[in-house]
């Protein structure tokens, strides 16, 4: 299938105010903690990886497609960057490049990633004529490396910086070894943060040369609220201009990155997509699959197999989330659902801040049941990789179906309650 490569705006400057991308945003979960990154806020106004309105399902996404396509001619493009990482969502990420391969032979597919589990989906990327990729790789060092990253998970382990690192550097380089081989394309995003590994990118750069990576992208840090690395500067665009300029002596360099959403769409730089952002969100409401009944979603994950629901006495599902004052955690043992912990949530007031703590209290949790819950939390859970559902009926019944990948359609909250009807609220929004 021939597929015209020069239509890509990020990797052909000269075409970047004529054609224009659209990134899906069907991957939340991530398999590496950046120190750099915060994945937990969300605003229309700012433009950088880890950020979106809504995550969507590889059929919602679809749709979202239909839609983006009748508003913009010039869209080349169909990615995914996230807003985690594509193959820590290998899943839903494969099933969304074969629904769009499938409807739209002629378009140009590509990923962001970091490349850690990438690796078993190679064979089938270059199948499905994924033309582009970009990993991201922020050192060659493992002494490097352990100073930019927290942990990393690889298959069952989460592992420190320290070990887990090597295992990500090796992943990272026969990536891309494997990718070369097969005639993609690939781009290397390095993010230059000051003080921790702005020495060492032209190292980085030598490295992709060597490896036969096509372009390399030199990106300034962002310093991000909320994150380890929240305390440094930004570099200044003499650092950047300079360090461009030394690594160009080696690998040919891209310097018009914007730092794409994970659901930017349009040309590069392009800002007024609020029409589109309002397709997006609504088709995040849609039924996850065309037969418009609700599939629960198999738990995916060794490290993250637990339910966390919220029920006044243990045996139903009959919680707003908004009014839980305890969330219980559920496993699945021997075929049975049991009960193995009882957290007690914030206090009510705080907004997101409570949101994401609660994300964070459910974090080893693939799947929380509430019998309701707001837009807002929803959405916060959602980008936390957390998957929501809202349902009646006894926790057993539920939390099995969702155990095994069952349908749940005669448990499932079809019509919901308006904030303040059928909870103790006041209609003024969870707090």
């Amino acid at each position: 299938m021939a597929i015209d490569i020069s239509n890509h705006p990020c990797f052909n400057a000269d075409i970047r105010h004529k054609f224009g991308r659209v990134h899906l945003p069907v991957a939340p979960r991530c398999n590496i903690q950046c120190k750099f990154c915060n994945r937990k806020f969300d605003c229309v106004n700012e433009s950088r990886p880890g950020v979106t309105s809504g995550i969507l399902s590889p059929y919602q996404a679809l749709v979202y497609l239909e839609h983006v396509f009748e508003a913009k001619k010039n869209i080349s493009v169909v990615g995914i960057a996230g807003p985690g990482d594509p193959f820590a969502n290998p899943e839903e990420t494969m099933e969304t490049l074969r629904l769009v391969r499938a409807k739209y032979p002629d378009i140009i597919l590509c990923l962001a990633t970091n490349g850690l589990g990438i690796g078993p989906y190679i064979e089938e990327l270059a199948a499905l004529n994924v033309g582009h990729v970009t990993i991201t790789v922020n050192a060659v060092d493992p002494e490097v490396a352990a100073k930019v990253y927290a942990w990393v998970r690889y298959g069952k382990k989460v592992h420190r910086a320290e070990e887990g690192v090597k295992v990500l550097m090796d992943r990272q380089i026969e990536a891309i070894k494997e990718l070369k081989k097969r005639g993609v394309t690939v781009k290397v995003n390095s993010i230059l943060i000051p003080g921790v590994n702005d020495h060492h990118i032209v190292d980085v750069a030598k490295h992709m040369a060597e490896l036969g990576v096509d372009i390399f992208n030199c990106l300034p840090y962002y310093k991000n609220e909320g994150s380890a690395f929240a305390h440094i500067d930004e570099p200044s665009a003499a650092d950047i201009r300079r360090v461009r300029e030394e690594a160009g002596k080696y690998i040919h360099q891209m310097t018009h990155c914007a730092r794409c959403r994970a659901d930017a769409v349009g040309c590069i730089g392009e800002k007024d997509n609020a029409f589109l952002m309002d397709k997006l969100k609504a088709c995040e409401s849609m039924p996850v699959r065309p037969d418009s009944e609700f599939v629960s979603e198999p738990v995916k994950t060794e490290e993250r197999k637990r339910i966390a629901v919220a029920s006044l006495e243990g045996a139903l599902v009959n919680q707003h989330l908004g009014e839980a004052y305890r969330l219980l955690i559920f496993e699945e043992q021997d075929g049975h659902v049991v009960q193995v912990d009882e957290r007690m949530t914030p206090e009510p007031g705080g907004g997101d801040a409570r949101w994401n703590a609660i994300a964070d209290l459910v974090g080893d949790c693939d799947t929380l049941l509430v019998s309701g819950i707001g837009k807002r939390p929803e959405q916060v859970l959602k980008l936390r990789g957390i998957s929501v559902l809202t349902v009646e009926g006894m926790i057993e019944e539920a939390a099995t179906a969702v155990f095994r990948g069952d349908r749940l359609n005669h448990i499932f909250t079809r019509e919901r309650k308006a904030c303040g009807i059928g909870c103790s609220g006041t209609g003024m929004g969870c707090g």
